[in-house]
């Protein structure tokens, strides 16, 4: 079985027409807290509630809707791991509780929690 890498140009020039990330849903044990993490980092909510379904948060970037939903009734809470490019990394940074700093190449990434204990990737947005 081949292992598939980001770093192989032939590889993302392949997928990148073809495939488009444009719906996220986190499930969060406390939105509003996850809500006010995530707005450190640049995202603008609104509350929403489709139908009967739970009142949540969501935020448009870039063509992505952005999710966040209260978990359900006896669902845990993923493991999954996020990255974001972000303008103003060194301020973000400094207003977050828990964060560590991996130097990579050219570049320094902060790994940082959110309310849920989801690792978040941090970058400088580059033009």
């Amino acid at each position: 079985m081949s292992r598939c890498s980001i770093n192989n140009p032939q590889h993302s020039a392949e997928l990148e027409p073809a495939i488009r990330l444009n719906l996220l849903v986190l499930r969060c044990q406390e939105p509003e807290t996850s809500k006010q993490f995530y707005e450190l980092l640049g995202f603008r909510f609104v509350e929403e509630r489709h139908g009967d379904g739970p009142i949540h948060y969501a935020s448009q970037v870039a063509g992505m809707v952005f999710e966040l939903y209260p978990l359900r009734e006896g669902e845990s809470v993923d493991n999954t791991r996020l990255g974001f490019s972000v303008p103003d990394l060194g301020e973000i940074v400094a207003n977050l509780e828990t964060v560590s700093r991996h130097a990579r190449a050219d570049e320094v990434v902060y790994i940082a929690q959110d309310p849920d204990g989801r690792k978040i990737e941090l970058r400088e947005l580059t033009t």
